[in-house]
Parts: C-alpha cells; structure tokens; sequence
C-alpha cells in the first residue's frame, strides 16, 4: 500500500520559499475545552502524563522515537514535531494552499503527521527531508510509512533524492 502511495506522488523540484512564513500554517489551535493541539499530542504520545486545570502537561514521561531519548520535562525536553515539516510542505505544494487546509495539515491528529519527540532530534531534523536527516535507523520503517503517507493523503510534491531514499527506509519494513 504504501509503496503504491510513494509510487502516486509527483516527483518535482521544490518550490521557492518566496512568500513562507509559519504563521501561514495556524498551529497549535484549540482541540477541546482548553486543550490545543500541542497537549493533545502530549498526552496521546506520553505515559503517566498529568495535565493541569488548563491542559498543560506537568508530568509524564516520553520516549522518543527519532533518538530512543527518554523525557519527562514537557516544556522544555519535548517538542511536537511535524512529520512533514511545515518549510517542507510549503516547497512541495502547500504554498498555493488555503489558510484552512494548511492549518488543518499543520494540526492533522488523524494522520501520522504529529509526534511527540525530543527537543534535540527535532531541532535537528529541523525542515529536511528523509535525504537530508533521518531518525534512528530502527525506526526508519515507521518514519518511512508516515512520511509517505502524509505527502499523499497531502498530494504534496517531493524531489527524486527524497523518493530514492523513502525507498530505501522502506526496504527496512518486514512484509
């Protein structure tokens, strides 16, 4: 399935960046009561999380899946990363995107697009692609899936180095 996704996907330069701003992707917005995207991931991805009167996680602990790292400082050793990042799916499509669509891509809970991981692999991995930087390698599979998963469901662009390396983590996924 996946395969035929990565298949499907137009493979084409990136677009500039011309215009890109991440206020042009509303993130972080109100799930429920007072809980926005970001504490929703929070406690999905986290175990033993308690959250405050106002939905903040104080506690909890998370592993993270790009380095193993483990956390239980939410604000500050944990970030929510975007699978696809944001600077990413503006060069791959989502810049002739409606506001809308981009804040729903950018707090999309019913995809793989959000993770909760720490703050230094996020960091690093920063707007790249999977050519550019990638989790740790146990994790590739999963990583692969997701990456490929969101650009479709997205029908977002992606380069021939990205797709040459997508197929590259995927050979790592049993049958």
């Amino acid at each position: 399935m996946v395969r035929k996704e990565l298949d499907e996907l137009n493979v084409a330069a990136p677009h500039p960046m011309t215009g890109y701003s991440r206020a042009k992707f509303p993130h972080w917005i109100t799930q429920y009561g007072t809980c926005d995207t970001r504490e929703v991931v929070l406690a999905r991805d986290g175990q033993g999380v308690v959250q405050d009167d106002k939905c903040r996680a104080v506690a909890g602990t998370w592993v993270s899946p790009y380095d193993g790292k483990v956390a239980t400082k939410p604000s500050t050793e944990v970030d929510i990363d975007h699978m696809v990042p944001l600077a990413n799916a503006w060069r791959s499509g989502a810049d002739e995107w409606s506001t809308a669509l981009r804040r729903k891509f950018a707090n999309d809970l019913e995809n793989p697009q959000l993770l909760a991981v720490s703050a230094s692999s996020n960091r690093q991995k920063g707007d790249q692609s999977p050519d550019q930087w990638r989790p740790m390698h146990s994790y590739w599979c999963t990583y692969s899936r997701a990456w490929v998963h969101v650009k479709y469901v997205y029908t977002l662009n992606i380069t021939g180095p990205e797709k040459g390396m997508l197929n590259t983590m995927l050979d790592t996924c049993s049958a």
